[in-house]
């Protein structure tokens, strides 16, 4: 039973498509996507002593035509400060993603953006967090432009920053958010616990009309908290 997939490292692209399968089958958890990353001499990222190529990297990546909402993808990897060790270690974004979406979970709702400032930030207070890879402003708009959500630092600001929370949806939708994508896994796994309560129940007014009462204060709670504007609900 899970919310939220990782794979911490693992990139193939065999492995990564059958993530998404399993994501997509599931219906109700999303996938924190590592990319395969390129060197600058577009040949495939297996160790510490090549550094990543932006272009080369996204290039690959957009081949792939991947087109899923139940996944989202992040770039580049972080260095973080081991705290049983005490050194520095390099670790993929899923990793530091995974925090990201801990914080925001916890000072608001799955709902709300898992990036930016408030709720994507890194903790600053920690030793060694740095980005692999130093995006420009140009960088950082393609990488974007590719639904990969860049991992960076600003000027003047301490601590990375999560900036963007596109989801692998080829197409214009409200889907190709991953607070979006989260509302609705939030809901079905809430309506679905409901309705595994009166499985095998008599298929009756009486019987609907008991979901229906259960499934309402659901979606009133979550409009509450800013997850909804309006909702209906229709069992028949």
């Amino acid at each position: 039973d899970i919310k939220l997939l990782a794979l911490p490292g693992v990139r193939h692209e065999q492995i990564t498509n059958k993530a998404v399968e399993a994501v997509e089958t599931r219906f109700d958890a999303l996938y924190i996507m590592d990319i395969e990353e390129r060197d600058v001499d577009n040949k495939v990222i297996t160790g510490s002593v090549q550094d990543p190529g932006v272009n080369n990297t996204v290039s690959a990546f957009k081949d792939r035509g991947l087109d899923t909402s139940f996944a989202a993808a992040y770039f580049p990897d972080v260095t973080i400060r081991d705290p049983f060790l005490g050194v520095n270690v390099q670790v993929p974004p899923s990793v530091a993603v995974l925090g990201a979406f801990a914080l925001n979970d916890t000072v608001a709702h799955p709902w709300f953006a898992p990036a930016g400032f408030t709720r994507g930030a890194l903790d600053p207070n920690t030793e060694g967090r740095t980005v692999a890879v130093n995006l420009s402003r140009t960088n950082l708009d393609t990488v974007y432009d590719s639904d990969i959500n860049p991992l960076t630092s600003f000027p003047g600001s301490s601590g990375i920053v999560v900036w963007g929370q596109k989801t692998l949806l080829a197409a214009q939708s409200s889907l190709d958010r991953v607070n979006v994508r989260r509302l609705l896994i939030e809901i079905r796994r809430q309506v679905k616990l409901v309705g595994n309560t009166i499985l095998f129940e008599p298929n009756r007014e009486s019987t609907l009309a008991k979901f229906s009462s259960a499934v309402q204060p659901i979606l009133t709670r979550i409009q509450e908290q800013q997850g909804l504007d309006r909702f209906k609900v229709v069992i028949d």
